[in-house]
């Protein structure tokens, strides 16, 4: 929930960087949005070649922490094309931590829990992003695009480090569901 509010929004404000940061307007949104992408895909290539469980909770605390540093990286950025690779690197860890999410829950929620739990899964993941998203565009317009981008950036860094942090309680506490 906390990466859906506050790193996801960053689509939200790409428009400005294409536009007043890199002075190139649609097209330059385009590429940079078909960046995240081409990350996204790798992403996906990259959990689906997994053969395993073990490991996905330190992929989902890793992941949410590279997105935010990713985040901050493109908010700093100032040349075209080297926010077009960390775009890549935005859309690779977005993808693999949204997938190691939801796979760990269908994995570790009972049988008789898992339509409510993936329904809480659903709107945290799908329904926090667009009030993120009109936060981050309030916040946007007193402090400018890439603050707004850097601080959602910091918030899944943080976000991710706890997760890392209690991964194994929660972890030991889904053993006993099943």
């Amino acid at each position: 929930g906390l990466v859906s509010f506050m790193a996801l929004p960053f689509t939200v404000l790409m428009p400005i960087f294409a536009d007043r940061i890199f002075g190139g307007g649609a097209s330059a949104y385009g590429t940079l949005m078909g960046a995240v992408g081409v990350g996204a895909m790798f992403g996906a290539l990259a959990i689906a070649m997994r053969q395993q469980l073990r490991g996905l909770g330190k992929v989902v605390a890793y992941c949410a922490m590279g997105l935010g540093v990713s985040l901050i990286l493109f908010s700093a950025s100032r040349w075209y094309w080297a926010s077009w690779m960390i775009l890549v690197l935005t859309g690779f860890t977005m993808m693999m931590q949204f997938t190691a999410t939801n796979t760990l829950i269908q994995a570790m929620v009972p049988d008789q829990l898992r339509g409510r739990v993936m329904s809480l899964y659903a709107m945290m993941f799908l329904g926090m992003m667009p009030i993120g998203s009109l936060f981050a565009g309030a916040i946007a317009e007193h402090v400018g695009a890439p603050i707004t981008v850097a601080m959602g950036g910091a918030a899944s860094v943080v976000g991710g480090a706890i997760f890392y942090r209690k991964w194994p309680a929660l972890r030991a506490g889904a053993r006993e569901l099943v």
